[in-house]
């Protein structure tokens, strides 16, 4: 596979979680990284956690890359607009776009009817995981379509074929804002191919992100004390392993093949070859059709 060296990725999102760890992995292989976000320096957003930009940027140093972080809210267009501006001065163009805007927990409203939730939380929730993504696109995509080969990657959770069912146990603000992000994808691979560029959908499965760690009250050292009251937990995967994935599929020159296409990070992780930092290679979508959903017992064997 090709390296990254020279080629200029936007992280938009990358603050925490799997968008932060595809921020660093795309500049391990050589790529100089944007980093855009809400939360930065004593700044938050409302997610109000500790992770910032900033602090993805060290990450990328750490892992002897290079990149800048600008706070940007991708949900004021003059903001955007100016992130562009400052972009193709600075490196003339745009060869990867990582769309991992998102923000919504807070409003997810677990199992409860549109009726019932809150309509701001439910709307906020549209706004955060669509109109961002838009807003984002319409600026950015200009600075793509001056050179052959670039890749947008729509982040979302879930796979096309599980979000082809409502998402029980969610709610309708949820539902819609992550299921529509496949159709995004579908839509400006279309309008890409004409340049040699594309886009995707990725997802990754069961994400040991940050705040997942902390709700389950465990660090990623002891991850797995979380299977006493959590069994299906032990499908789980870190940010890193999406990053890895994500950053092998950038480096791909042959993966205008998936445009349009949703790929998870167990899918790509066959495709490439690519193992989670313990060297297991797990395939959360698939255990979670199989094993989860049915109810039968945890039991990750053959899926990671």
């Amino acid at each position: 596979m090709d390296t990254l060296t020279g080629r200029t990725a936007v992280v938009a999102g990358g603050t925490r979680g799997a968008s932060r760890a595809i921020a660093v992995e795309l500049a391990r292989r050589g790529a100089y990284v944007y980093v855009t976000g809400r939360s930065s320096g004593a700044t938050r957003s409302e997610v109000d956690r500790p992770e910032t930009i900033e602090g993805t940027v060290e990450l990328v140093v750490e892992a002897g890359g290079q990149g800048t972080a600008i706070r940007v809210d991708h949900l004021d267009r003059e903001q955007v607009g100016e992130l562009a501006a400052r972009i193709d001065a600075e490196r003339g163009r745009i060869d990867i776009l990582v769309n991992g805007l998102w923000g919504g927990d807070n409003y997810i409203g677990w199992d409860t009817p549109v009726w019932e939730q809150p309509l701001d939380d439910a709307l906020r929730m549209i706004r955060l995981g669509i109109d961002a993504h838009m807003i984002t696109s319409h600026h950015l995509l200009g600075l793509m379509i001056r050179r052959p080969g670039g890749l947008v990657v729509e982040m979302t959770d879930g796979t096309a074929e599980h979000n082809a069912a409502y998402r029980e146990g969610t709610s309708l603000g949820f539902y819609v804002a992550k299921a529509a992000v496949h159709h995004l994808a579908i839509g400006q691979a279309h309008q890409l191919a004409p340049h040699g560029s594309t886009a995707v959908a990725v997802t990754p499965g069961w994400l040991r992100s940050e705040a997942m760690l902390d709700h389950y009250g465990v660090t990623e050292a002891n991850w797995r004390d979380a299977l006493t009251t959590v069994p299906h937990f032990c499908i789980s995967e870190t940010p890193t392993y999406t990053g890895r994935t994500v950053a092998a599929l950038a480096a791909d020159p042959d993966k205008n093949r998936f445009a349009g296409q949703t790929l998870s990070s167990g899918h790509l992780a066959q495709i490439y070859d690519i193992d989670d930092v313990d060297g297991s290679r797990p395939d959360a979508w698939r255990y979670i059709a199989d094993i989860e959903q049915p109810g039968k017992p945890a039991d990750a064997t053959g899926y990671r």
